[in-house]
Protein backbone atom coordinates (compact mmCIF):
# COMPACT_ATOMS: atom_id res chain seq x y z
CA UNK A 1 0.00 0.00 0.00
CA UNK A 2 0.67 3.50 -0.62
CA UNK A 3 0.85 6.41 1.72
CA UNK A 4 0.79 10.20 1.42
CA UNK A 5 0.20 13.00 4.07
CA UNK A 6 -1.51 10.02 6.32
CA UNK A 7 -3.76 9.14 3.10
CA UNK A 8 -3.60 5.14 2.70
CA UNK A 9 -4.86 3.93 -0.56
CA UNK A 10 -7.56 1.59 -0.38
CA UNK A 11 -7.48 -1.68 -2.39
CA UNK A 12 -4.48 -0.29 -4.52
CA UNK A 13 -2.26 -3.00 -5.76
CA UNK A 14 -5.92 -4.78 -6.70
CA UNK A 15 -6.89 -1.86 -7.98
CA UNK A 16 -4.20 -1.24 -10.55
CA UNK A 17 -3.58 -4.76 -11.30
CA UNK A 18 -7.13 -4.67 -12.49
CA UNK A 19 -6.66 -2.24 -14.91
CA UNK A 20 -3.84 -4.26 -16.56
CA UNK A 21 -1.24 -1.72 -17.14
CA UNK A 22 -0.05 -1.41 -20.72
CA UNK A 23 3.64 0.19 -20.82
CA UNK A 24 2.24 2.36 -23.72
CA UNK A 25 -1.09 2.91 -22.40
CA UNK A 26 -2.94 5.93 -21.57
CA UNK A 27 -4.77 6.19 -18.21
CA UNK A 28 -7.58 8.20 -15.74
CA UNK A 29 -7.14 8.16 -12.43
CA UNK A 30 -10.16 10.28 -12.04
CA UNK A 31 -9.97 10.76 -8.36
CA UNK A 32 -6.58 11.65 -7.63
CA UNK A 33 -6.95 12.14 -3.62
CA UNK A 34 -3.41 12.23 -2.67
CA UNK A 35 -2.13 10.42 -5.69
CA UNK A 36 -1.55 6.90 -3.83
CA UNK A 37 -2.89 5.08 -7.03
CA UNK A 38 -1.27 7.66 -9.66
CA UNK A 39 1.86 6.97 -7.82
CA UNK A 40 1.32 2.99 -8.74
CA UNK A 41 0.21 3.35 -11.86
CA UNK A 42 3.62 5.51 -12.86
CA UNK A 43 5.23 2.95 -11.64
CA UNK A 44 3.99 0.44 -14.09
CA UNK A 45 3.54 2.87 -16.84
CA UNK A 46 6.72 2.82 -19.54
CA UNK A 47 8.36 6.03 -21.19
CA UNK A 48 5.85 6.29 -23.76
CA UNK A 49 3.09 6.09 -21.26
CA UNK A 50 0.64 8.68 -20.08
CA UNK A 51 -1.67 9.53 -16.99
CA UNK A 52 -4.17 12.51 -16.74
CA UNK A 53 -5.77 12.44 -13.26
CA UNK A 54 -8.46 14.28 -12.16
CA UNK A 55 -9.77 16.32 -8.56
CA UNK A 56 -11.72 19.04 -7.49
CA UNK A 57 -10.18 19.25 -4.09
CA UNK A 58 -7.34 22.50 -4.90
CA UNK A 59 -5.48 20.71 -1.97
CA UNK A 60 -4.99 17.56 -4.05
CA UNK A 61 -4.23 18.96 -6.98
CA UNK A 62 -1.41 21.32 -5.02
CA UNK A 63 -0.24 17.45 -3.67
CA UNK A 64 0.28 16.45 -7.35
CA UNK A 65 3.07 19.10 -7.39
CA UNK A 66 5.66 16.75 -5.64
CA UNK A 67 4.90 13.90 -8.11
CA UNK A 68 8.00 15.26 -10.94
CA UNK A 69 6.80 13.07 -14.03
CA UNK A 70 6.29 14.25 -17.75
CA UNK A 71 4.15 11.49 -17.86
CA UNK A 72 1.26 12.73 -15.47
CA UNK A 73 -0.91 15.26 -16.58
CA UNK A 74 -3.00 16.95 -13.27
CA UNK A 75 -5.58 18.62 -14.27
CA UNK A 76 -8.22 20.45 -11.47
CA UNK A 77 -11.70 19.18 -12.33
CA UNK A 78 -14.63 17.10 -11.53
CA UNK A 79 -14.76 13.64 -12.86
CA UNK A 80 -18.13 14.64 -14.35
CA UNK A 81 -15.96 16.73 -16.91
CA UNK A 82 -13.62 13.74 -18.32
CA UNK A 83 -15.52 14.22 -21.59
CA UNK A 84 -14.44 18.11 -21.80
CA UNK A 85 -10.82 17.58 -19.91
CA UNK A 86 -9.64 14.53 -22.61
CA UNK A 87 -10.83 16.51 -26.08
CA UNK A 88 -9.37 19.47 -23.99
CA UNK A 89 -6.18 17.31 -24.19
CA UNK A 90 -6.50 15.92 -27.62
CA UNK A 91 -6.78 12.38 -25.90
CA UNK A 92 -9.85 9.90 -28.03
CA UNK A 93 -9.46 7.05 -26.47
CA UNK A 94 -7.68 5.65 -23.38
CA UNK A 95 -6.72 2.19 -22.15
CA UNK A 96 -8.20 2.67 -18.55
CA UNK A 97 -10.06 4.65 -16.33
CA UNK A 98 -10.35 4.40 -12.12
CA UNK A 99 -12.56 5.97 -9.79
CA UNK A 100 -11.67 5.87 -5.92
CA UNK A 101 -15.33 7.41 -4.81
CA UNK A 102 -16.44 9.10 -1.63
CA UNK A 103 -14.40 11.64 0.84
CA UNK A 104 -10.88 11.26 1.22
CA UNK A 105 -8.87 10.54 4.63
CA UNK A 106 -6.98 13.96 4.42
CA UNK A 107 -10.23 15.70 3.70
CA UNK A 108 -12.06 13.92 7.00
CA UNK A 109 -8.29 14.55 8.74
CA UNK A 110 -8.17 18.18 8.11
CA UNK A 111 -10.46 19.59 10.77
CA UNK A 112 -10.50 22.61 8.91
CA UNK A 113 -12.67 21.27 6.09
CA UNK A 114 -16.07 20.38 7.93
CA UNK A 115 -16.25 17.15 6.99
CA UNK A 116 -15.87 15.21 10.40
CA UNK A 117 -17.62 15.68 13.60
CA UNK A 118 -14.38 14.42 15.42
CA UNK A 119 -13.37 18.24 15.07
CA UNK A 120 -14.99 21.38 15.86
CA UNK A 121 -14.67 23.46 12.93
CA UNK A 122 -16.50 25.52 10.48
CA UNK A 123 -19.03 23.58 8.70
CA UNK A 124 -17.99 23.46 5.09
CA UNK A 125 -18.03 19.89 3.06
CA UNK A 126 -16.92 21.42 0.09
CA UNK A 127 -14.56 18.90 -1.74
CA UNK A 128 -14.20 21.87 -4.22
CA UNK A 129 -13.32 24.89 -1.58
CA UNK A 130 -13.55 27.44 -4.41
CA UNK A 131 -16.96 27.03 -5.43
CA UNK A 132 -20.51 25.95 -4.15
CA UNK A 133 -22.62 26.34 -1.16
CA UNK A 134 -21.26 25.17 2.29
CA UNK A 135 -22.89 23.29 4.38
CA UNK A 136 -24.02 25.51 6.78
CA UNK A 137 -25.09 27.85 4.50
CA UNK A 138 -27.37 25.36 3.10
CA UNK A 139 -28.79 23.65 6.28
CA UNK A 140 -29.22 27.44 7.45
CA UNK A 141 -31.66 27.92 4.77
CA UNK A 142 -33.10 24.92 3.46
CA UNK A 143 -36.77 23.82 4.27
CA UNK A 144 -37.43 21.50 6.99
CA UNK A 145 -38.86 18.98 4.11
CA UNK A 146 -35.68 19.41 2.14
CA UNK A 147 -33.32 18.11 4.99
CA UNK A 148 -35.52 15.64 5.85
CA UNK A 149 -35.28 14.27 2.07
CA UNK A 150 -31.45 14.73 2.08
CA UNK A 151 -30.79 13.13 5.15
CA UNK A 152 -33.33 9.95 4.51
CA UNK A 153 -32.31 9.79 1.03
CA UNK A 154 -28.66 9.89 1.25
CA UNK A 155 -28.13 9.02 4.99
CA UNK A 156 -30.55 6.67 5.19
CA UNK A 157 -31.29 7.72 8.66
CA UNK A 158 -34.13 6.76 9.98
CA UNK A 159 -35.21 9.39 12.34
CA UNK A 160 -34.78 11.85 9.47
CA UNK A 161 -37.86 13.74 10.51
CA UNK A 162 -36.71 14.62 13.99
CA UNK A 163 -33.01 15.49 13.02
CA UNK A 164 -34.38 18.00 10.44
CA UNK A 165 -36.65 18.98 12.81
CA UNK A 166 -34.46 19.94 15.08
CA UNK A 167 -31.72 21.58 13.17
CA UNK A 168 -34.56 24.05 11.93
CA UNK A 169 -35.54 24.80 15.58
CA UNK A 170 -31.84 25.02 16.36
CA UNK A 171 -31.22 27.82 13.85
CA UNK A 172 -33.77 29.41 15.04
CA UNK A 173 -32.19 30.60 17.98
CA UNK A 174 -28.72 30.66 16.37
CA UNK A 175 -27.14 29.96 12.69
CA UNK A 176 -25.80 26.32 12.58
CA UNK A 177 -22.15 26.96 11.60
CA UNK A 178 -19.62 24.49 13.44
CA UNK A 179 -19.99 20.42 13.31
CA UNK A 180 -19.94 20.36 16.58
CA UNK A 181 -23.22 22.32 16.61
CA UNK A 182 -24.18 20.27 13.87
CA UNK A 183 -23.60 16.53 15.49
CA UNK A 184 -24.80 18.44 19.47
CA UNK A 185 -28.19 19.02 17.71
CA UNK A 186 -28.42 15.40 15.71
CA UNK A 187 -27.48 13.68 18.62
CA UNK A 188 -30.73 15.35 20.64
CA UNK A 189 -33.13 13.92 17.40
CA UNK A 190 -31.17 10.07 17.06
CA UNK A 191 -33.16 8.34 19.64
CA UNK A 192 -31.05 5.04 19.41
CA UNK A 193 -27.14 4.56 18.48
CA UNK A 194 -26.25 2.30 15.66
CA UNK A 195 -23.21 -0.49 18.05
CA UNK A 196 -20.27 1.98 17.52
CA UNK A 197 -21.52 4.32 15.41
CA UNK A 198 -21.87 7.91 16.53
CA UNK A 199 -25.54 9.29 16.06
CA UNK A 200 -24.17 12.43 13.78
CA UNK A 201 -22.54 9.75 11.15
CA UNK A 202 -25.45 9.36 8.83
CA UNK A 203 -26.30 13.14 9.07
CA UNK A 204 -22.71 13.91 8.23
CA UNK A 205 -22.31 11.62 5.42
CA UNK A 206 -25.37 12.89 3.80
CA UNK A 207 -25.02 16.39 3.89
CA UNK A 208 -21.85 15.86 2.42
CA UNK A 209 -22.93 13.84 -0.44
CA UNK A 210 -25.46 16.59 -1.32
CA UNK A 211 -23.35 19.57 -1.24
CA UNK A 212 -20.54 18.11 -3.87
CA UNK A 213 -23.54 16.43 -5.64
CA UNK A 214 -21.69 13.16 -5.10
CA UNK A 215 -24.40 10.60 -6.80
CA UNK A 216 -24.89 12.93 -9.60
CA UNK A 217 -21.13 13.19 -10.48
CA UNK A 218 -21.17 9.21 -10.87
CA UNK A 219 -24.20 9.06 -12.40
CA UNK A 220 -22.43 11.61 -14.87
CA UNK A 221 -18.92 10.42 -15.31
CA UNK A 222 -18.94 6.64 -15.77
CA UNK A 223 -21.36 6.40 -18.96
CA UNK A 224 -18.30 9.34 -19.98
CA UNK A 225 -15.73 6.46 -19.01
CA UNK A 226 -17.34 3.69 -20.50
CA UNK A 227 -17.36 6.25 -23.92
CA UNK A 228 -13.81 6.50 -23.76
CA UNK A 229 -12.45 3.16 -23.37
CA UNK A 230 -10.78 1.64 -26.37
CA UNK A 231 -11.59 -2.21 -26.78
CA UNK A 232 -10.26 -4.00 -23.60
CA UNK A 233 -10.16 -1.06 -21.75
CA UNK A 234 -10.96 -1.39 -17.94
CA UNK A 235 -12.97 0.35 -15.49
CA UNK A 236 -12.30 0.21 -11.93
CA UNK A 237 -14.75 1.69 -9.29
CA UNK A 238 -13.86 1.55 -5.45
CA UNK A 239 -17.10 2.84 -3.19
CA UNK A 240 -17.45 2.74 -0.05
CA UNK A 241 -21.07 3.22 0.99
CA UNK A 242 -24.21 1.43 -0.40
CA UNK A 243 -25.56 4.05 -2.46
CA UNK A 244 -22.24 4.44 -4.73
CA UNK A 245 -22.20 0.53 -4.99
CA UNK A 246 -25.56 0.10 -6.02
CA UNK A 247 -25.56 2.67 -8.42
CA UNK A 248 -22.11 1.44 -10.03
CA UNK A 249 -23.45 -2.76 -9.96
CA UNK A 250 -26.80 -1.65 -11.84
CA UNK A 251 -24.67 0.62 -13.98
CA UNK A 252 -22.28 -2.00 -14.78
CA UNK A 253 -24.92 -4.96 -15.31
CA UNK A 254 -27.23 -2.67 -18.01
CA UNK A 255 -24.26 -1.78 -19.90
CA UNK A 256 -23.07 -5.37 -20.22
CA UNK A 257 -27.14 -6.19 -21.05
CA UNK A 258 -26.74 -4.51 -24.01
CA UNK A 259 -29.56 -3.20 -26.23
CA UNK A 260 -33.53 -4.22 -25.42
CA UNK A 261 -36.33 -3.77 -26.39
CA UNK A 262 -39.66 -4.59 -25.42
CA UNK A 263 -40.86 -8.32 -25.39
CA UNK A 264 -44.02 -8.06 -28.03
CA UNK A 265 -41.84 -6.27 -30.92
CA UNK A 266 -40.46 -8.66 -33.13
CA UNK A 267 -36.90 -8.47 -33.05
CA UNK A 268 -34.43 -11.19 -33.00
CA UNK A 269 -31.56 -11.06 -30.97
CA UNK A 270 -28.96 -10.88 -33.42
CA UNK A 271 -30.34 -7.53 -34.21
CA UNK A 272 -29.92 -6.22 -30.96
CA UNK A 273 -25.98 -4.38 -30.31
CA UNK A 274 -24.63 -5.87 -27.42
CA UNK A 275 -23.65 -4.58 -24.20
CA UNK A 276 -20.34 -2.05 -24.30
CA UNK A 277 -19.13 -3.87 -20.99
CA UNK A 278 -18.15 -6.92 -19.64
CA UNK A 279 -18.09 -7.80 -16.06
CA UNK A 280 -15.08 -8.95 -14.92
CA UNK A 281 -15.04 -11.31 -12.12
CA UNK A 282 -17.43 -10.77 -8.69
CA UNK A 283 -17.12 -7.61 -6.17
CA UNK A 284 -13.88 -7.15 -4.26
CA UNK A 285 -13.28 -6.48 -0.65
CA UNK A 286 -10.29 -5.96 1.22
CA UNK A 287 -8.92 -8.48 2.94
CA UNK A 288 -8.38 -9.32 6.64
CA UNK A 289 -5.03 -7.88 6.89
CA UNK A 290 -5.61 -4.67 4.84
CA UNK A 291 -9.18 -3.79 7.14
CA UNK A 292 -7.56 -4.61 10.32
CA UNK A 293 -4.28 -2.29 9.45
CA UNK A 294 -6.87 0.31 7.86
CA UNK A 295 -10.14 0.55 9.65
CA UNK A 296 -11.86 3.07 6.89
CA UNK A 297 -11.15 -0.04 4.15
CA UNK A 298 -13.71 -2.07 5.71
CA UNK A 299 -16.74 -0.52 4.00
CA UNK A 300 -15.02 -0.51 0.18
CA UNK A 301 -16.10 -2.46 -2.59
CA UNK A 302 -13.93 -2.91 -5.98
CA UNK A 303 -16.43 -3.44 -9.30
CA UNK A 304 -14.07 -3.73 -12.62
CA UNK A 305 -15.59 -4.28 -16.33
CA UNK A 306 -13.94 -4.27 -19.43
CA UNK A 307 -14.93 -2.22 -22.53
CA UNK A 308 -16.17 -4.99 -25.47
CA UNK A 309 -15.58 -4.34 -29.17
CA UNK A 310 -19.13 -3.57 -30.10
CA UNK A 311 -20.02 -1.25 -32.99
CA UNK A 312 -20.06 2.28 -31.60
CA UNK A 313 -17.22 2.14 -29.55
CA UNK A 314 -15.10 4.99 -31.46
CA UNK A 315 -14.59 6.86 -28.52
CA UNK A 316 -16.17 10.06 -26.30
CA UNK A 317 -16.29 12.65 -29.03
CA UNK A 318 -18.71 10.05 -31.46
CA UNK A 319 -20.90 9.39 -28.10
Amino acid sequence: MSEARGHVSVLLQGAVEALRIRPDGIYVDATFGRGGHSREILARLGPQGRLIALDRDPLAVAAAAEIEDGRLRMVHAAFSALTEVLRDLDVTLVDGVLFDLGVSSPQLDEAERGFSFRFDAPLDMRMDTSQGMTAAEWLNQAEEKEIAQVVWNYGEERFARQVARALVKARALAPISTTRQLASIVATAVRTRERGQDPATRTFQAVRIFINRELEEIEAALPQAVAALKPGGRLVVISFHSLEDRMTKRFMRDEAAGERVPPEIPVTADALRGGRLQLVGKAIKPDYFESSANPRARSATMRVAERTDQAGWRGLWSS
